[in-house]
């Protein structure tokens, strides 16, 4: 099977495709390449890498592919202030094209890198698939509105799946510290506090990135029937976690750190806890590998061995925002993430 791989250059991306090569897939990367500078570690290259911002996609890269994986999008809602209707442009209006594109040219599956992040903010203790969606950001409203326009295309013909991850973490070959694991394990090792700007309640699950890319392996490879135009929560219940439970978590882990609650008002109000139940019982070819303990060791000692400092660790290569910015500043792209030179 021939795979299209957008958004192969980000974080989870080269993961997926290094995990989809060793299971005897082809693979088309196509990726705007606004990250091939933050490399954190080596990886598997595509079959085919097509370099192309998604607002200009025509359909070229398809020719033979039978499944499409959407990763690409702008990861986070600090994102979308760098210019007005970036988010919906790029996360949404890209992703109908691509998939008209895909339907036209007889790719039959199509796997959208969706979010738990459209739940939004939930006094539920386990909120389903089926459960409404309460976005509180322009991420998650984009997540929302190209689920609602996938699932219109859905037919005999064309098969969209959702995979609704929860929040990522891990390393990558494409490492991103603005994540919230990586994130809070990375201050406590270049600076020996787990910081916290807020008091930590706030529900969070988490799923490591490997196990990200086995879910949508094991969606590839389910039969037709059992994915078509599904949605699926993608984690474990038993990863759901606060954020002070996370902090603690790293605290015990990494030597001679301790936590620090700053208290501030944070402008992120999302506080979600999620039933997985769905994935486990419908996909059996689903086997996650991670839990929170191995997970932040796997960080601690990559940070330890490379090692990590402080100044990279806040700096611009592995914080998406300031990657953007900084190739903003020095005119490489422009205002709208245009490319100006490379």
């Amino acid at each position: 099977m021939k795979v299209l791989l957008t958004g192969n250059n980000g974080y989870i991306g080269p993961v997926l495709n290094s995990m989809l090569k060793e299971h005897g897939y082809d693979t088309v990367g196509l990726d705007s390449m606004f990250f091939k500078a933050c490399v954190y570690g080596s990886s598997a290259e595509p079959d085919q890498q097509v370099f192309e911002d998604l607002r200009d996609f025509q359909g070229d890269a398809l020719h033979g592919v039978d499944a499409v994986i959407h990763l690409a999008a702008l990861s986070n809602d600090p994102i979308g202030d760098l210019a007005p209707g970036l988010t919906e442009e790029i996360n949404y209006r890209t992703t109908v094209r691509l998939a008209e594109y895909a339907k036209a040219a007889g790719a039959k599956r199509f796997l959208y890198a969706s979010s738990c992040s459209m739940y939004g903010v939930s006094e539920s203790e386990a909120l389903t698939e089926s459960a409404p969606m309460n976005p509180v950001t322009a991420y998650a409203r984009s997540k929302v509105a190209s689920e609602n326009t996938l699932s219109e295309m859905a037919d005999e013909n064309f098969s969209p799946t959702y995979l609704r991850n929860a929040t990522a973490y891990g390393v990558s070959p494409k490492m991103r510290n603005d994540i919230v694991v990586n994130n809070l394990t990375g201050w406590a090792v270049t600076t020996g506090k787990v910081k916290i700007m807020s008091d930590g309640e706030p529900w969070r699950p988490i799923v490591h990135v490997e196990d990200i890319s086995r879910a949508f392996l094991a969606c590839l490879e389910a039969p037709l029937g059992i994915v078509h135009n599904e949605a699926f929560n993608v984690g474990r219940n038993e990863d759901n976690y606060r954020i002070k439970d996370i902090a603690r978590m790293v605290e015990k882990i990494v030597p001679n750190c301790q936590v620090e609650f700053l208290n501030q008002a944070s402008p992120d109000q999302r506080t979600y806890n999620v039933d997985f139940e769905k994935i486990h019982t419908r996909l059996p070819g689903f086997k996650p590998e991670w839990n929170l303990e191995k997970g932040v060791i796997q960080i601690y000692e990559s940070f330890k061995n490379r090692p990590l400092t402080f100044e990279e660790f806040e700096g611009h290569r592995f914080i998406r925002l300031k990657h953007l910015k900084h190739l903003i500043q020095k005119k490489q792209l422009n205002e709208s993430l245009r490319w100006i030179s490379g």
